[in-house]
């Protein structure tokens, strides 16, 4: 079994190559990636023969196509701005796919590809990472015995335990973070999607320790351009994505002050493109990821409040996952997170455990059963509570 690692040389991407050279599901493994040095550093770290890396710009065709030839899976965690190119890319050779994430309206654009998928007899899964992805699955799984869903919120937290840590830190691509700062919110209102304002509707919200109460708010992510559809059987009328911790209010400064733009500025007679000036300071400045030395102790949770109703009585619950860092391995909470789901996700696809075709959402797609215990082995805890709703007494 070979797995190709698109972006494998990334904050997440990374992750993903350490556990599946770990899990040992694979023969081969490849490491493709825009910066060479970065894919070598990301196979060198996983200590395993097995783990090869190469250069790979995913904008030409034709060496996409030579890389992924032979694949038996494609992990894709390069810039999700790119998701449909490394599709067609999947198509074109016949490889399943998967990525970390389409920002709703590329994952939109994605799912519009499923006709061409099921044609070929081959899955392709967007948004299957942590969060889409981990969230989705809890979706699932906490609305399969409900005969009606009325509403599904989910809220993300996050929280830096680390003792003198880094004051600044992007362990996730900030050019996607800026974009969720910058474009509207799409929320699944009474039943049909309206936009909303970036960073809009902030409320304080307890998650579970270590997170605590965190103010989180609306931005735009993938779950809402999925969850709706894959629960319209079950009357859904409302879905909505928040998200906050430390460094989001930093974020919305950025984008407040024209950082995320791609539109060219003068600068003594140079033009410059703000959104690529940040992104080459940040990686010039060592920002991207735990400084050299440094283990970051973060922690993120993720919470689901779901409403709906079984057998006619109203059901309140809420289903969880939280996501440590794995400090042995030097990955923060979130790279952990998107990194080993991807990898499982690969693993259970190669081994048959998932028999769609099309494109296919993971709260559709993927077994929560094995799944969930394949997250509580690397640490990753998911809970539903209550797990049912009592029911009405027999009637006499």
């Amino acid at each position: 079994m070979e797995a190709v690692v698109l972006g494998g040389g990334g904050l997440t991407g990374r992750c993903t190559v350490r556990d599946l050279a770990h899990g040992g599901r694979f023969d081969r493994i490849r490491v493709a990636d825009l910066d060479l040095e970065l894919a070598e550093s990301a196979a060198r770290a996983t200590g395993s023969d097995r783990v090869s890396a190469e250069r790979l710009d995913v904008r030409d065709p034709a060496e996409l196509h030579r890389v992924l030839k032979g694949a038996d899976i494609c992990v894709n965690a390069v810039q999700y701005t790119f998701n449909l190119a490394v599709m067609d890319g999947c198509l074109a050779t016949g490889v399943p796919y998967l990525d970390f994430g389409g920002l709703f309206h590329t994952t939109r654009r994605q799912l519009a590809q499923d006709a061409r998928f099921r044609e070929e007899g081959l899955l392709a899964v967007p948004g299957m990472g942590q969060v889409p992805g981990v969230s989705n699955i809890l979706a699932a799984e906490a609305t399969r015995d409900l005969d009606r869903v009325d509403s599904i919120v989910i809220r993300d937290g996050w929280r830096d335990l680390t003792p003198n840590g880094p004051e600044i830190v992007f362990t996730w691509s900030p050019s996607t973070f800026l974009d969720e700062m910058i474009l509207e919110a799409m929320v699944f209102e009474d039943g049909a999607y309206k936009a909303h304002p970036p960073m809009s509707a902030g409320e304080s919200f307890d998650f579970p320790p270590p997170v605590g109460r965190t103010t989180v708010y609306r931005t735009l992510h993938s779950e809402p351009a999925t969850i709706p559809e894959s629960l319209a059987a079950k009357g859904i009328r409302h879905c909505e994505w928040k998200e906050g911790g430390p460094g989001i209010d930093l974020l919305r400064t950025l984008a407040l002050l024209g950082l995320g733009s791609e539109s060219a500025v003068n600068v003594r007679d140079h033009p410059v493109v703000p959104r690529e000036f940040l992104l080459a300071l940040l990686k010039h400045q060592k920002l991207l990821g735990a400084p050299a030395g440094v283990t970051l102790l973060d922690w993120e949770v993720c919470d689901l409040e779901i409403h709906g109703s079984r057998e006619g009585v109203p059901v309140h619950r809420h289903a969880q996952a939280r996501f440590p860092p794995r400090p042995d391995w030097g990955f923060t909470a979130t790279e952990y997170a998107v990194g080993v789901a991807g990898a499982i996700a690969a693993e259970l696809i190669v081994e048959g455990a998932v028999t769609e075709t099309g494109v296919v959402p993971p709260e559709r797609c993927m077994p929560t059963g094995p799944f969930r215990a394949a997250l509580a082995a690397r640490g990753i805890e998911t809970t539903v509570t209550p797990p049912e709703p009592p029911l009405p007494p027999p009637r006499l």
